[in-house]
């Protein structure tokens, strides 16, 4: 899986090495009384570590659940919240749905293209944001809505977003994962 790892950082964005996560995608694997079930849950992990699901990762994770890569790859593409390049420090999960978009999810679009230069499928230069477009976050009560790595922002407008973008910049990296 030397391929899944970051530019200088041998072990992954985690610290992992190859060796222990397979052992913890085993262990994983073996919670399940049909291994493909443990799907969803190796390839959340891999890229837990990783940063993003490389080709040798998706083989990595079908060998040990028993199918094949390209059923692997139908699930890493159907599913928006996994990731084949390694996305920037905070990945932006802008909600493009109907409630998000009535009450401002364009301007919020918007808003980060002016501030940070890029576009849906983007990544800073500096490889801090990468911002993507997704399917209902599922919290239109609160709309508009951006996941940010795993936590959820609510109720944005253009202030509070800049508020937010700058505390994330501002923000030390830490070891042994996103953010």
């Amino acid at each position: 899986m030397s391929s899944d790892h970051r530019k200088g950082d041998p072990c992954g964005a985690s610290g992992i090495s190859d060796q222990a996560l397979r052992r913890e995608l085993e262990e994983i694997v073996a919670e399940y009384p049909e291994k493909r079930a443990g799907a969803l849950m190796c390839l959340h992990r891999v890229q837990r570590h990783r940063g993003g699901l490389s080709p040798a990762s998706q083989v990595l994770v079908g060998e040990l659940i028993g199918i094949s890569p390209a059923h692997v790859r139908e699930l890493v593409t159907f599913y928006t919240l996994f990731l084949e390049e390694t996305p920037g420090r905070y990945h932006l999960q802008l909600c493009r749905t109907l409630s998000c978009q009535l009450r401002g999810a364009g301007e919020l679009k918007a808003r980060i293209r002016q501030r940070l230069g890029i576009v849906p499928g983007g990544v800073t230069e500096d490889g801090l944001f990468q911002l993507t477009e997704v399917e209902c976050l599922g919290s239109c009560d609160s709309a508009p809505v951006i996941q940010i790595n795993d936590d959820y922002f609510e109720g944005l407008d253009g202030d509070k977003l800049d508020t937010l973008l700058d505390e994330l910049a501002a923000r030390p990296p830490v070891a042994g994962g996103q953010g």
